[in-house]
């Protein structure tokens, strides 16, 4: 018996902090709802941010797409019915893709939060041929000049 009391005590510990708040593998509050009590976030919610490249400070903007389209984004509505036609808008480039070597300019984005439920987490750029084609896909989300400016 004395053997097995250590272990014993060990068992009962563990469940202890098993079922205590705070104790579990559960740090990010309830499973359902918001983390850290916050505000949940809706099924189709964007943070948008984007440099210009130029110098000038990042722009960045909300975008929430649920019913009507609300947030921060100079066009959301035009950006939400944009996003709501495409099949997967922030799909991530093949790794084996071959892309042209084009430069489309200087201007660097990443969006961030839910699409469809889902996580989204995608950094945009136009330094090639694919990544181009990617970020003129989601043109309406973007609203910036871009392109290559000529000097002087």
């Amino acid at each position: 018996m004395r053997r097995f009391l250590p272990l014993l005590a060990l068992t009962a510990l563990a469940s202890a902090c098993a079922d205590s708040p705070g104790g579990g593998g559960n740090t990010g509050g309830d499973a359902g709802g918001p983390a850290g009590g916050g505000s949940s976030q809706a099924a189709n919610d964007l943070v948008v941010e984007v440099d210009a490249g130029d110098g000038s400070p990042l722009e960045s903007w909300s975008l929430i797409c649920v019913g009507s389209a609300d947030g921060t984004h100079p066009d959301a509505e035009a950006a939400c019915a944009h996003l709501a036609g495409q099949v997967e808008p922030f799909a991530p480039l093949d790794t084996g893709l071959a892309c042209t070597e084009i430069y489309g300019g200087p201007q660097s984005a990443h969006i961030s939060g839910r699409w469809d439920g889902n996580p989204v987490d995608l950094e945009l750029s136009r330094v090639d041929g694919c990544r181009i084609s990617q970020w003129d896909s989601l043109a309406p989300l973007l609203p910036i000049p871009v392109g290559v400016q000529p000097p002087g």
